[in-house]
């Protein structure tokens, strides 16, 4: 199937009232595993690397983004390619050259409006190549070694600046702070639903979960039925892919890796399976 673009299918999903999944690649098998569920659910899905896992592939985008466009290019299901939380401008410069017409910058890091300079000059430039552009305000916490409670005073999405951000900037998609925070391995977060209600009716462009692996499945329907858009799902698949691995090398004694990477990849399927279906049914 011809690769999808995440601006046509973020329109889509904006106008028929469904959430897009986007799911983190680290290996090829994850990307396999990722399309495989996205497949048996029926459902279209989004691929994106990090640039913590452009970093692991040496600090080249290129070569994993080319087996994701050939994965792409034979899946049953439309697919996008997405970059994912992009820091660094070396990172950002190398999406022309690996086809990748969507891109997350994260400036959160910066005050308010040094966020609003950074992202606002990204967004140009990345316009000028019809590259569709995602940035984040708020704290999501769970991110590198950075300690910041999902629950602590200021730091999640205030609606008013919310709306002045993306009048600011002109972002495409704007990621939110709710009460999710990255890298959870169990499903205790607690979002605010009046929150993501409050900031669906302030802000013009889709919003997008970050952390979602961490949220309930009864919660993370409410919170595309209360207008998120995209959900981020990453550790939820290393849980299911790394558990996979310790269980199946536990038991064998041979030194082929792939009957333990086989098994690992189904794991990501039904894991993306699980959350593709527990999100179309809110």
């Amino acid at each position: 199937m011809p690769e999808a673009t995440m601006a046509a299918s973020m329109q889509q999903a904006v106008q028929t009232g469904y959430a897009l999944a986007a799911f983190n690649v680290v290996t090829l098998e994850h990307a396999e595993g990722i399309i495989a569920g996205a497949e048996r659910a029926g459902r279209p899905v989004i691929l994106q690397i990090s640039e913590n896992a452009v970093g692991f592939h040496g600090g080249r985008v290129g070569p994993i983004a080319a087996a994701m466009h050939e994965l792409a290019a034979a899946a049953s299901v439309p697919v996008i390619l997405h970059l994912d939380h992009i820091e660094s401008q070396a990172v950002q410069d190398q999406a022309e050259a690996a086809l990748i017409t969507s891109i997350m910058i994260d400036n959160g890091r910066f005050p308010y409006d040094e966020n609003v300079e950074r992202t606002a000059t990204a967004v140009d430039v990345l316009h000028g190549g019809q590259v569709f552009v995602e940035a984040e305000l708020g704290w999501v916490g769970g991110k590198d070694s950075q300690v910041v409670s999902a629950h602590q005073p200021g730091v999640r999405t205030d609606p008013a600046q919310a709306a002045e951000y993306v009048a600011a900037t002109g972002v495409d998609a704007l990621a939110v702070a709710v009460g999710s925070s990255h890298a959870m391995t169990s499903q205790t977060a607690t979002l605010d639903i009046d929150l993501i209600r409050a900031l669906a009716t302030a802000v013009p462009v889709p919003l997008v979960l970050h952390g979602s692996s961490g949220v309930p499945d009864e919660m993370l329907r409410a919170a595309c039925a209360a207008g998120m858009s995209k959900i981020n799902v990453g550790t939820a698949l290393n849980i299911a892919f790394t558990g996979s691995l310790r269980s199946t090398l536990s038991a064998a004694d041979g030194v082929d890796p792939r009957p333990h990477l086989a098994a690992a990849r189904d794991a990501v399927a039904t894991a993306v399976q699980h959350v593709l279906g527990t999100i179309s049914t809110y």
